[in-house]
């Protein structure tokens, strides 16, 4: 008699979901975050709180769906604080951000790095692992870049866009997995 863990097959399935409304909403954003030549006016202030919150939601219906909190919860904490740290950050300038967006980046990416590696068995997880890994390389990069002469945002975008393929890999592979 064969059975069927359908709580691992109902996860990888709204994991798959989520993961492309994630890629959706990180071409968007850096789509937006392009066309406002990344200045720190009222819309490109809005697009950087925006992407955190964003974030947060996600971590909430991944908790929701999942059923636990595991390394989410932190996500959240962190990723709210960091849309309040850009709203303010922003008014000090360029450097401020990239301060900012380079501490939360690096959290959040070893908190998805860890989440990863607890979800290897649902599969579609090494592009989660990876991504975790290079959010934590970048925010570094975006921490060290705020003290260049002349720092600017434009990376962000690409940051966004770079993530977002991760989600889409993985959602193609958790995809082929549950089939």
């Amino acid at each position: 008699m064969t059975t069927i863990d359908t709580t691992s097959s109902d996860l990888a399935a709204g994991l798959r979901r989520l993961y492309f409304v994630r890629f959706a909403f990180a071409i968007v954003w850096a789509g937006l975050m392009f066309a406002t030549q990344s200045r720190l006016g009222p819309v490109g202030i809005a697009l950087l709180v925006l992407y955190p919150l964003f974030d947060v939601g996600a971590a909430i219906v991944d908790s929701r769906s999942s059923g636990t909190s595991r390394g989410l919860s932190v996500n959240i904490a962190i990723s709210s604080l960091a849309a309040i740290g850009l709203a303010f950050g922003a008014a000090s300038g360029v450097p401020a951000v990239l301060r900012v967006w380079g501490a939360w980046a690096v959290i959040a990416g070893l908190v998805q790095l860890f989440v990863a590696l607890g979800r290897r068995r649902l599969g579609g997880q090494w592009p989660m692992i990876l991504s975790g890994g290079l959010s934590v390389l970048a925010g570094g990069s975006f921490v060290v870049s705020a003290g260049a002469t002349d720092p600017a945002l434009t990376n962000l975008a690409g940051y966004a866009v770079l993530g977002g393929i991760f989600f889409l890999v993985s959602a193609l592979r958790l995809g082929r997995r549950s089939n």
